[in-house]
């Protein structure tokens, strides 16, 4: 497999902890978002919406992280990640969108203003990861991982850009139960760490 990537994502992250955990060998593609190489004709006919990640096995192309964390699962039969009942599969799937949407709209957009320098309301984005933080705070105080008994794709999938909020002056000091659901993440084997940039709240 051959995984085409930019380390400081978190979308890439997520994707390289992944393989990491189910100890899958895996080339890396470094891309260089800075010259546009993603918005290259080339890398467009990978994925047409021109963003990293993207994961190439054999002739099966698969971009976007949460269905790239999904293909590995069914493929390689892991059922611990990603359960066939019809009610936990369901609850992954329902973080699964949280970590597409207020995650990415919250903690991740924070975060590419500090360390990619976007042009976006940076407090408008402080703002939804608090509420999204607020949320899977309250869910974490019923159970140790976020979708069940156990750890799931779902927590691969929201771990990255949750752990860098402060990069984006997102601070977690009002939320235990992600500190303590982070240090779980970090406790697993084959965990590897999201390279931490020295900006926002971790300057």
């Amino acid at each position: 497999m051959k995984l085409y990537r930019h380390p400081l994502s978190g979308h890439c992250h997520r994707v390289d902890l992944f393989l990491s955990l189910l100890g899958l060998p895996c080339a890396r593609v470094d891309v260089d978002l800075a010259s546009r190489a993603h918005k290259q004709p080339e890398f467009l006919k990978l994925n047409p919406f021109g963003q990293v990640p993207v994961l190439i096995d054999d002739d099966t192309v698969i971009p976007d992280s949460n269905a790239i964390l999904v293909y590995l699962a069914k493929k390689h039969g892991r059922t611990d990640w990603l359960s066939e009942t019809p009610k936990e599969a369901a609850a992954v799937q329902r973080w699964l969108s949280v970590a597409a949407g207020d995650i990415a709209f919250g903690p991740a957009t924070a975060r590419l203003v500090t360390v990619f320098g976007a042009r976006v309301d940076a407090e408008v984005a402080i703002a939804r990861a608090h509420v999204v933080l607020k949320r899977m705070d309250d869910a974490l105080a019923e159970g140790a991982w976020i979708a069940g008994s156990r750890p799931t794709i779902a927590d691969v999938a929201l771990y990255s850009y949750t752990a860098r909020a402060p990069e984006g002056y997102v601070d977690l000091k009002d939320y235990p139960n992600v500190r303590g659901w982070l240090a779980r993440m970090e406790a697993l084997p084959g965990f590897v760490e999201f390279p931490r940039t020295a900006v926002g709240l971790a300057a």
